[in-house]
Parts: structure tokens; sequence; C-alpha cells
């Protein structure tokens, strides 16, 4: 049976995908849970439709986050921290903190974007990646500093 992805399924495809599956599984399980719709005649020309308007807003974020991907490249943020002896720091540098100092210059970042593995715990320049798009990695420095 041919069948249209509403949503993306895990092992099976993206939304929008236009798929060839067993009867029994798209009636038993993808339909019945508003995965699919069958692929007629009208199904397949809002599809396309649908397709059509999905890659131009695709193309329009990318470019947006291409220009901004630029425009973050020239910049370092610098997070003040306050620290005891042997300058251990208190506390931590996490990717909230970061998003905070992009959000001092002017640029809304979300938190979850920044792909911090563990917070900065440590004095000292950071290389910082930031996934602005799924096509898009960019790396800012972020000096940690004491007050």
């Amino acid at each position: 049976m041919k069948v249209i992805l509403k949503q993306s399924v895990e092992g099976l495809g993206k939304a929008g995908d236009l798929l060839t599956v067993a009867d029994g599984y798209a009636r038993n399980y993808l339909v019945p849970r508003r995965l699919v719709v069958q692929a007629t005649s009208s199904n397949l020309a809002t599809y396309e439709e649908e397709k059509q308007q999905r890659l131009r807003r695709e193309n329009k974020e990318k470019r947006g986050a291409e220009t901004l991907a630029k425009e973050l490249e020239k910049i370092s943020c610098t997070a003040t921290v306050s620290v005891g002896e042997e300058d251990k720091m208190f506390g931590s540098v996490t990717s909230q903190t970061i998003a905070e100092l992009l959000k001092e210059k002017g640029y809304t970042i979300d938190r979850r974007k920044i792909l911090l593995e563990e917070p900065i715990k440590a004095l000292g320049v950071y290389t910082v990646p930031i996934r602005l798009h799924s096509e898009i990695d960019i790396k800012i420095k972020v000096w940690v500093v004491k007050e």
C-alpha cells in the first residue's frame, strides 16, 4: 500500500515521505495511530504542495541560520565568576549562562542549541559549539575570568 507519512516514524522515514508498506502494517498500525494517509490522487496533490511549502520554509530557516552564523563567529563572550583560594571557581558556567551572555550581546539562542558537553568549572578560554540549524554548526569563544 502506498502511504504518505504525516509524522516522522523511527526506522520508516521522515514526515512527508511517500512510502510503500505492507497492507496489514498500514491498516493495523500506521493508519489507526494517524501516522500516515493513503496515497490517493488528492492526497498526493496535497502532499506535493506541502512538500514545496516545507522546502521553502527550510531554505528560509537555513539562510537565516547562515547569516546568524557569520555574525556569531566574530564575537566572543566573557563570563566573570567568583573564585576562592587557588582560583577555584564557585559554581560553573553552563549553557544557560552562555545563552544569557549571548542575549546581552543581542543574540537570542536557545540554551538547548549550545552543545556544551559538561559545565565549565575552571578559568580559561573555551571553544563552545552551537548548532544553529541541523546542517549548520559554529564555534564561539567563551572567556571565563575571575571577578
